[in-house]
């Protein structure tokens, strides 16, 4: 199969380029090693997580149209691990006959929380009510739209570019950008589901995972496998993902983060077209990696089986707050000792608060056992510097 994608010299390993070198990267170069892949990475970051792990390392800006345009005539398939990227340059080498996986056009939509609400929309996928802010426009919402949630419609990520807008009345401190105006769902969980979909169009969905957040800083605080919803909503779920990664017609893997309602209704909330955080556990608990399935998926590899080894638990690892600097991991000791966790350090340089340094995973068959032990090691396991 390789020889198809590279057809010139197939004695020599397929060089995958990677844009952007952090944690997600990391994983993925795990994976491309059990495949012989060579990972090509660029980052600005000569000490990002992938630098000392990829096969070659490239300096370089993701969002840099030379940059870009320059890094990929180095490879012969192009991947990414976040979407921030310059697009115009994917288009260009798209057309000069690159493959890239996301595709170029599926990142642009991606890239805009704005566009992507319209896709869902035209396509009618369940998703909140919603209205677009221009900035310095007007900004006649009735009340009857609040509570709400804004969203920036670009360059939002980890819980950045979200804010509560609880009344009309805060309008006037929201952001002064492009956004766009959520009606605040009454949700009971958040859940994630992973599917993968190769260049054949065949389809693998991953069972839903629960979400549980941090109010204060909307970043993934707990995650709980399979989530805790009825078989309904869970197959209502996956046949959901499934339907938008299918109407999106992409190549590789695509998280879609969902709400779901007292009715058990579930309405779609984001995407994101790469290995996600919301798909970190499935490296220990499912048969196959969502790191492994993004390259199966890109590479026109049979998919693996998405099915669970184990129920898991997963937490983020934070740095502490009031530290900056070189990390120092405290706790470690305890953690490993915790029968069935599996720890994973991102190799980040410096620790900033809340910046993601690692996550651990705990398997267990009992989720109220897993989800005692992972906030025992949640307290235990401090980053500070």
């Amino acid at each position: 199969m390789f020889r198809d994608v590279y057809r010139h010299d197939p004695s020599r390993c397929l060089r995958l380029g990677i844009l952007k070198g952090g944690q997600l990267g990391r994983m993925l170069m795990q994976a491309c090693m059990n495949y012989d892949l060579q990972g090509v990475v660029m980052d600005k970051d000569p000490q990002s997580p992938c630098a000392h792990f990829c096969s070659e390392f490239i300096s370089g800006d993701c969002c840099s149209y030379d940059d870009v345009y320059r890094f990929g005539k180095m490879v012969d398939v192009l991947t990414l691990e976040v979407e921030e990227v310059n697009v115009e340059a994917l288009k260009q080498l798209e057309q000069e006959g690159l493959r890239i996986y996301p595709q170029p056009s599926i990142i642009e939509l991606i890239q805009d929380k704005g566009l992507q609400k319209n896709f869902y929309k035209k396509n009618g996928f369940p998703t909140a009510d919603f209205v677009f802010l221009a900035k310095d426009g007007e900004r006649e919402v009735p009340e009857s739209f609040f509570p709400a949630v804004q969203k920036l419609r670009r360059s939002g990520y980890d819980g950045k570019g979200v804010k509560m807008v609880r009344t009309k009345a805060d309008l006037a401190s929201a952001f002064n950008q492009e956004s766009l105006l959520e009606k605040k769902v009454d949700f009971i969980k958040e859940i994630s589901v992973i599917v993968a979909r190769n260049q054949s169009g065949e389809c693998a969905v991953y069972p839903a995972a629960e979400l549980v957040s941090d109010p204060k800083q909307h970043l993934l605080d707990l995650l709980v496998a399979p989530a805790e919803i009825s078989i309904t909503c869970q197959n209502k779920a996956q046949k959901l993902a499934i339907a938008v990664i299918e109407k999106l017609g992409l190549v590789g893997l695509l998280a879609v983060e969902m709400f779901v309602t007292a009715d058990e209704s579930v309405l779609v909330n984001e995407i994101a077209p790469r290995p996600h955080n919301s798909g970190h556990h499935t490296i220990e608990s499912n048969v196959t990696s969502q790191f492994e399935q993004h390259l199966r998926a890109i590479m026109n590899l049979p998919l693996g089986s998405t099915a669970l080894r184990s129920k898991a638990v997963m937490v983020n690892v934070l740095g502490e707050p009031g530290f900056s600097g070189v990390p120092i991991y405290d706790g470690i000791n305890e953690v490993l000792a915790v029968a069935g966790a599996y720890l994973h350090l991102y190799g980040k340089s410096r620790t900033e608060p809340f910046r993601k340094m690692g996550h651990v995973t705990i398997l267990d068959e009992d989720l109220t056992r897993a989800k005692e032990k992972a906030l025992w090691i949640k307290k235990k396991l401090r980053v500070r510097a």
